[in-house]
């Protein structure tokens, strides 16, 4: 079925996988990976160290750029869970610019993404029982909020591990929606 934006780019419901994607490098073709349909907790019984990044990805630019290639350093599969429409709304109080399926489809298309998730919830926990992730990455000016204090003791009872990874100060969506005059 074609994707979103009629892209050609085959879609199982809320994911988009390398393998949807057609041959390439990066990684999702990590031998061990169990390819479509594997999840966390597969590639974790095949060896695999797999790393989660959580994100809006709107109106991509370096800073999630330079995020998810650092995280995909940190481990061997990356998964990207890019936040709902809806989501975003509840955690920002407006609805991104680049509409859900579009943020899905171009996380997915980067070398460094082994898998793009839709996430329909804000409960980080649920992701990781779905996903069964060894890591979770997040930019560091999310590092000390409440939130994410909340997470790393949440997360640390269930052995996963938080990893705070360098914020590219210079750019970020919402002083891109600020400057377009949209925030």
């Amino acid at each position: 079925m074609p994707g979103p934006g009629d892209g050609g780019v085959p879609q199982t419901g809320d994911r988009l996988r390398r393998e949807d994607r057609g041959p390439g490098t990066g990684a999702g073709t990590d031998p061990r990976w169990a390819g479509p349909g594997a999840h966390g907790w597969q590639a974790r019984r095949r060896g695999l160290r797999v790393g989660y990044a959580p994100g809006t990805f709107d109106m991509f630019h370096i800073g999630h750029l330079n995020l998810l290639r650092r995280a995909s350093l940190r481990c061997d599969l990356l998964i990207a869970g890019v936040l709902s429409d809806d989501v975003t709304l509840v955690l920002k109080g407006h609805r991104p610019v680049v509409p859900q399926d579009e943020r899905l489809e171009i996380v997915s298309g980067l070398d460094v993404v082994a898998e793009a998730v839709l996430e329909r919830t804000v409960d980080k926990l649920a992701a990781w029982r779905r996903l069964r992730f060894d890591v979770v990455f997040k930019g560091d000016d999310w590092q000390g909020s409440e939130t994410w204090t909340r997470l790393e003791h949440d997360f640390g009872r269930v052995g996963v591990q938080v990893v705070y990874l360098p914020y590219t100060r210079h750019t970020s969506s919402t002083r891109l929606r600020r400057l377009l005059g949209i925030g």
